[in-house]
């Protein structure tokens, strides 16, 4: 995954570094320069920022100084503790900082070699679907000799403080991190999905079959190494970082360190007895305040576990900012949960594989209707066929589908000001199996996401077997922007995007002939079919000019519901559209009846129940059974 990173700006650090040294000057970095510009994006700077390099503000600079860990880091003055939170987060997993910080060995200050230090330091970040290489200078801001922002408890350990710089420099400044979006960062962390929970609608606090799920759930995250944060909503600006009765801190967020479930009791009786309670590690990005309620560092409720299981959690007394909760009260005082998953996408892995797709599109306009890219949301019904469309397959009888869409994320700078993020989402609609171009009109809606202004929108949902198309849309028309399209299924599902509205005309349309009708034909279901013992294994076929489309088995019953769709483009409109049903057996499938269906234009009669029929070309006879069809064609290959 990280063999093909990609230089950011062109900036390429093995030549940099061999330049500096070569020449024996520190490296000052032209593109994120020691000024006011790389602070700010808007306003007057406040007291007077001096740039400053690690050896001049301590005698001993290092990367790291006794390994790294959550407790490291401590928040500057910008409002990003959801920076930190998130580099809590990535402190905690080797596997994944080691990613972030390359090489961090040969990128370690040697004090035996001075001469080998050129001032250079680079990491990798995902953005927008490629990892990027990001190269800064080792000058940080500072206001008497302290540095302002993200900072280390070490006063000579410098980690956090420059993969914070590089942070900056990818968002235009380091204004542009006030206020920010812990999942954006974990997701530039990992190149994983991040899914927010909201634990207030969802009311875990209080329904304990939906806490335990979840609990499953994040747990799960974790131990497959994925990232977790935590916050509590700040409704109002006098809310924000308010600290209430209980410790917490509102509008902050928190990195979950731990997620375990913990044996209470002592000695034999703890192996015995399978009481065990959902715990949750948090920490504080201040590095201090604690929660102050049920387990915390000095309650009462740790004599419930022995003393083995203690050290096992790593429980302490000290103010640290590190505190342990239960998964029930972390759901009733927090408001928001973000876990991070890292998609594991290896054949290779005994955890369960997912199959991505993972394809770029863009919001456009243009005057000409079948052109125009950029329709909005459902609410804009004139124009929101107009947005990019995606198809994919669902091909078991239910699979677990993972969508997410990210906008490409906007600088802010002096010269561009805030960049702001869109209003966005998507809507994924059930349609016909054979679909190949367009949708014109509304089908079934699957399932459909929030609209928010936020980086990236995420869904996670349930879905049959079948063909979907997903319309990721911006919330109002005739805004434009670029867009990344990630979907997960067990098995591929063949995602792609849908560019054409109609079938292309070619040199052979004259010779062969060219459709004159388009017609959708939607069995429903079936009533009274031949019957055995158990019932009928039905399926259905829906065949027109050599096309067809089959349902899946029905087993058991005499009243099947197909809920089948096909779409065809007619050469030859007078000949009918035939629906044939057929028993499903072992060795030989059983005839059980079909309809003919002109599917005219003109007829106005949506909804049809008609009485099955034999194959006899002559005269054919009823046969038991009747099947439910809704028909719509139109001379418009646009229309459906």
């Amino acid at each position: 995954m990280f063999s093909c990173v990609k230089p950011y700006e062109n900036q390429n650090y093995s030549a940099l570094k061999r330049a500096c040294l070569r020449r024996k000057v520190l490296f000052e970095d032209p593109n994120f320069p020691a000024t006011d510009d790389s602070l700010y994006y808007k306003g007057t700077p406040g007291p007077t920022v001096r740039w400053k390099r690690p050896k001049d503000i301590c005698e001993d600079p290092r990367l790291f100084v006794d390994g790294i860990s959550s407790h490291d880091l401590h928040q500057g003055q910008v409002g990003n503790c959801w920076f930190v939170a998130a580099c809590s987060s990535l402190a905690s997993r080797e596997s994944l900082w080691q990613k972030v910080i390359p090489d961090w060995k040969e990128q370690e200050w040697d004090p035996e070699k001075p001469n080998a230090y050129a001032g250079i330091f680079h990491f990798h970040f995902w953005r927008f679907g490629e990892w990027v290489d990001v190269v800064i200078d080792d000058r940080l801001p500072t206001v008497n000799n302290q540095l302002i922002y993200c900072h280390s408890s070490s006063r000579n350990e410098f980690w956090c403080a420059l993969v914070e710089k590089a942070y900056a420099k990818l968002a235009g400044c380091y204004q542009a991190l006030d206020g920010g979006n812990t999942a954006d960062a974990l997701v530039d962390f990992t190149g994983g999905v991040s899914e927010p929970i909201d634990l207030t609608e969802g009311d875990f606090a209080n329904d304990e079959a939906k806490r335990n799920q979840l609990f499953e759930r994040v747990l799960k995250v974790h131990s497959r190494g994925g990232l977790i944060s935590a916050s509590i909503k700040a409704v109002t600006a006098a809310d924000m970082e308010a600290r209430l009765a209980c410790g917490l801190v509102k509008g902050h967020a928190y990195a979950i360190t731990d997620v375990r479930k913990v044996r209470l009791g002592h000695g034999l009786l703890a192996f015995f007895k399978s009481e065990k309670l959902d715990m949750i590690r948090l920490r504080n990005p201040w590095g201090e305040r604690e929660w102050n309620g049920p387990w915390s560092d000095t309650s009462e409720e740790w004599q419930k576990v022995s003393k083995s299981e203690r050290e096992k959690m790593g429980v302490t007394v000290q103010d640290d900012g590190e505190f342990w909760m239960t998964f029930e009260d972390m759901c009733r005082y927090f408001t928001d949960i973000i876990k991070c998953r890292l998609i594991n996408t290896s054949y290779l892995s005994i955890h369960k594989t997912w199959e991505e797709a993972r394809l770029c599109g863009t919001w456009t306009q243009h005057e000409d209707p079948l052109q125009n890219r950029s329709g909005g949301c459902i609410n804009h019904k004139d124009t929101f066929f107009q947005n990019p469309q995606y198809i994919f397959d669902v091909k078991k009888p239910e699979d677990e589908v993972l969508i997410c869409i990210q906008q490409r994320p906007k600088q802010s700078t002096r010269w561009d000001g805030k960049g702001e993020n869109l209003a966005i989402g998507f809507d994924i609609y059930k349609v016909e199996e054979n679909r190949q171009y367009r949708m014109h009109s509304l089908q079934h809606r699957a399932a459909s996401s929030i609209y928010i202004n936020s980086r990236s929108v995420f869904l996670r949902t349930e879905q049959p077997e079948g063909r979907y198309v997903i319309i990721p849309t911006t919330f109002e028309p005739g805004h434009t922007g670029e867009f990344l399209l990630r979907v997960f299924t067990d098995v591929p599902s063949n995602c792609r995007e849908l560019c054409l509205d109609e079938p292309p005309r070619s040199c052979w349309s004259s010779l062969c002939g060219y459709p004159q009708q388009v017609t959708q034909v939607h069995v429903l279901g079936a009533a009274g079919l031949k019957d055995s013992a158990t019932g009928a294994n039905s399926y259905v076929i829906i065949k027109c000019e050599g096309n067809k489309v089959r349902s899946a088995v029905q087993k058991g019953t005499s009243t099947p519901e197909y809920d089948v769709k096909g779409v065809f483009y007619r050469k030859k409109p007078s000949q009918p559209v035939v629906v044939q049903i057929w028993n499903h057996r072992v060795l030989k499938d059983e005839f059980l009846g079909q309809v003919h269906l002109k599917a005219d234009p003109d007829d106005l009669q949506a909804l049809h129940t008609l009485h099955l029929r034999d194959r006899s070309s002559q005269q054919p006879s009823d046969l038991p059974g009747t099947v439910a069809v809704r028909i719509l064609s139109s001379a418009s290959l646009t229309a459906v």
